[in-house]
């Protein structure tokens, strides 16, 4: 039995860590068969892996539902539309996240106090608020919409998004097992309780809050690199608001695969039906929602938890009955 816990013990570290080396020989071998859309396909991939486990970093354990991650990652974009010419990249994207993460204080401060739908609505509403404040400056005082973006190369995008996921990954896992995590589950679970036994409530979800965003805001600001220009309907589109959401909940957010697993697969899925469905891929891509939250409402992960627990359950009997036999 020491055995085969200790296997459970390492068997996901060593998947990550081929998983990892694989992604860092990928350029390589993009390059060597001359396959531009593979980098820009991981690109993608990447960027909402990135947003959808920030956003099941302070949503999964709360229970909160933000609407916001559009807003923090649009802040990021303009950061690099603003900055990219004056600062060295690893800067820029380090400020693109700053400014995200002081954004998010500012709208934990004054949304976090609401609850439930109350609270979705009012940061779905702060990046719409956002995005037309920042269209009337631009057309108004600034005198011209959007702005050029200096362009890095797609594989220094690449690895700039692998290194901001495997920190986000890193936060995660040591978040989920320090004290705030558990706070954080208390919260999630009665934020009365928590509060009651001495649980910072409001900070901590500040700060919580505040952290996922910084991630999204890094990915705003290196993804900008890879396009020519930006404006506020492009940088604060709502679909950077729902799909981290829907990915999350495809996958599974009892853990810290799930979301990832959601986002790659969503991200594949979305790009196959924009390609060879593109009037309709909205639809398919609603009614595949719709029939997971019916059938699979704790996602993949959940329902591989499931299939996994009904044959350990069937060994189990087995094994009662040949020694009640």
């Amino acid at each position: 039995m020491k055995i085969k816990a200790n296997y459970k013990k390492y068997v996901i570290p060593v998947i990550a860590i081929l998983v990892l080396v694989l992604l860092i020989a990928l350029p390589y071998f993009a390059e060597r068969s001359d396959s531009r859309y593979t980098i820009v396909l991981f690109k993608t991939i990447l960027m909402f892996t990135i947003l959808t486990l920030s956003w099941a970093l302070f949503s999964g354990p709360t229970g909160y539902t933000s609407l916001a991650t559009a807003a923090f990652y649009g802040v990021g974009l303009y950061t690099a539309g603003v900055l990219g010419r004056v600062l060295p990249l690893p800067v820029m994207v380090l400020c693109g996240g700053l400014a995200s993460f002081l954004l998010a204080v500012i709208i934990g401060g004054i949304t976090l106090r609401l609850r439930g739908i109350y609270f979705a609505i009012f940061t779905l509403s702060s990046v719409e608020l956002i995005k037309h404040v920042l269209h009337w400056y631009e057309i108004t005082i600034a005198g011209g919409r959007g702005r050029p973006v200096v362009r890095v190369p797609d594989t220094t995008v690449f690895y700039v998004l692998l290194g901001i996921l495997v920190l986000l990954i890193i936060t995660s896992y040591l978040l989920k097992r320090s004290k705030y995590g558990l706070a954080l589950s208390s919260i999630g679970s009665c934020e009365e309780a928590a509060a009651h036994i001495g649980v910072n409530v409001v900070t901590l979800k500040v700060f919580t809050f505040a952290l996922s965003s910084f991630f999204m805001g890094l990915a705003g600001a290196i993804m900008a690199t890879g396009m020519v220009y930006i404006d506020c309907f492009i940088a604060f589109d709502l679909n950077y608001s729902f799909f981290p959401t829907l990915m999350a909940i495809f996958g599974g957010m009892g853990n810290i695969v799930g979301p990832i697993i959601g986002a790659v697969v969503f991200t594949y899925l979305r790009e196959i039906l924009i390609t060879e469905f593109p009037y309709v891929y909205m639809f398919i891509f609603g009614t595949v929602m719709i029939l997971t939250i019916i059938y699979l409402p704790n996602g993949l992960i959940g329902l591989a938890e499931s299939i996994r627990r009904k044959l350990l359950g069937g060994k189990h009997a087995d094994t009662t009955c040949r020694r009640v036999n």
